[in-house]
């Protein structure tokens, strides 16, 4: 089914690009009368339309159509096919070839790129496994030595010990959901059908729902919220872009030492809404910044007690989830100390209007 659209727009570029030869052509000889770049002009028309095209034939097709054009509308006899003179003979065997010659190299490019992608993807996903799996042993583990003590240990725990036990258990095992949450999101955005399901949602009402979430996981933790005054909607898939607003602020609380101060602001810009979300804790370190949306943060340069790769994989995520919006996100230092992650996304035209 995806090879007839592509079909279609390869026939239309082939079109469009014969058509603007011709009218190219015809202007040439018609203000200048230099009849000898008329050619020239046909093979560049091919040349273009065997490098925008896939595979063979319209590049083919493109030579010998300019080849029937020029000895039918700019070569005299006019409207009459003599192939029997040299010259156009030899044009049409130089468009073909070269047709031939860039068709090839445009396959071979292509197969290099292809190759290439999918030589990142499986390094990112082996990056990807190692991290997930130091991270998962270190909850695992935790959660099997305290369970395996209380069952074991009938009298010999004290009721604050089993309390803080259990306190550990739901812990490590609520952040293994989230972690799992963080994982399904990257198989659900892998591969070349993602598909984002995009819904009209209103603004404050998301934020709600996503600070609401937050708020179960982080009591404590107040947000500073700033909107503008507009009533603006965009289209979105809520759960995700939620996912992201979360991701973001859940990596301000773990890993942003000394943080007073966490803000949440939204911002309009032409056609975009710009989602800022700001702290004043330590800041990110300059190498993390290089790799803090790629989600395989090495996890041998952290402590063992460290899950700052598990932030990793949640920003990566968040870095996907816009992207599949098409939207950009951005993290920096900010001067005044803290860390800024910053995402746009785009708005309804009807959404700047109060």
């Amino acid at each position: 089914m995806k090879k007839i659209p592509k079909l279609l727009a390869d026939a239309a570029v082939t079109l469009s690009l014969l058509a603007a030869c011709f009218i190219l052509c015809l202007l040439v000889q018609t203000v200048s009368g230099a009849h000898a770049l008329i050619p020239a002009i046909f093979i560049l028309g091919t040349f273009l339309t065997a490098l925008a095209t896939d595979g063979y034939l319209y590049g083919i097709l493109s030579a010998l159509a300019s080849v029937f054009v020029f000895e039918l509308v700019f070569e005299l006899p006019y409207f009459s096919l003599v192939f029997t003179i040299t010259d156009i003979l030899v044009t049409s065997v130089i468009m073909i070839v070269i047709s031939c010659i860039t068709c090839t190299l445009t396959t071979k490019i292509k197969k290099q790129e292809t190759l290439k992608s999918q030589s990142e993807m499986e390094k990112m996903r082996a990056d990807l496994l190692r991290a997930v799996s130091h991270d998962l042993r270190t909850p695992l583990t935790t959660i099997y030595g305290a369970s395996s003590a209380l069952l074991e240990s009938e009298t010999g725990l004290s009721r604050e010990q089993k309390q803080k036990m259990l306190q550990s258990i739901r812990e490590d095992a609520a952040w293994l959901t989230r972690m799992v949450e963080n994982l399904l999101s990257i198989t659900r955005l892998d591969g070349t059908n993602v598909k984002i399901i995009k819904v009209s949602t209103v603004l404050d009402e998301f934020l709600d729902a996503a600070l609401i979430k937050f708020h179960k996981r982080y009591p404590e933790q107040e947000v500073s919220v700033e909107l503008p005054d507009e009533f603006i909607t965009i289209e979105m898939d809520a759960l995700l872009i939620e996912q992201v607003v979360i991701n973001i602020l859940e990596n301000a609380v773990c890993h942003a030492k000394g943080m007073t101060i966490l803000c949440l602001k939204v911002s309009l810009l032409p056609g975009k809404a710009v989602f800022e979300i700001s702290d004043d804790g330590c800041g990110i370190e300059k190498e993390r910044l290089k790799t803090l949306f790629t989600g395989y943060y090495q996890a041998e340069n952290l402590p063992p007690d460290s899950r700052r790769s598990n932030a990793g994989i949640g920003l990566s995520v968040c870095a996907a989830i816009i992207r599949a919006h098409g939207g950009a996100i951005t993290a920096e230092n900010r001067k005044s100390g803290g860390a800024l992650f910053c995402f746009t996304l785009d708005t309804e035209e009807e959404s700047h209007e109060p």
